[in-house]
């Protein structure tokens, strides 16, 4: 990796699409409402449903083509 004078490199390293596509398992998300990380040990993908543990609001998962995460309130 260059360096990066500027300390703009990505914190997280790894969040980007792995190349899985749609069989890309997610081991955790953070709440499009309340914004609090809610990890699932089990794993999820597309067509699952997750729960925030902290609202309790439900979403319906989606995995793009690209491997990327999309939550839609259920």
């Amino acid at each position: 990796m260059p360096y990066d004078p500027y300390g703009m490199e990505d914190d997280e390293p790894g969040q980007e699409p792995s190349g899985e596509g749609r069989q890309r398992r997610f081991g955790d998300f953070d709440c499009p409402g309340c914004s609090a990380n809610n990890p699932y040990d089990d794993g999820f993908g597309d067509g699952d449903a997750v729960l925030c543990y902290y609202c309790g609001q439900e979403y319906l998962v989606k995995v793009t083509d690209e491997g990327r995460l999309r939550l839609r309130e259920a």
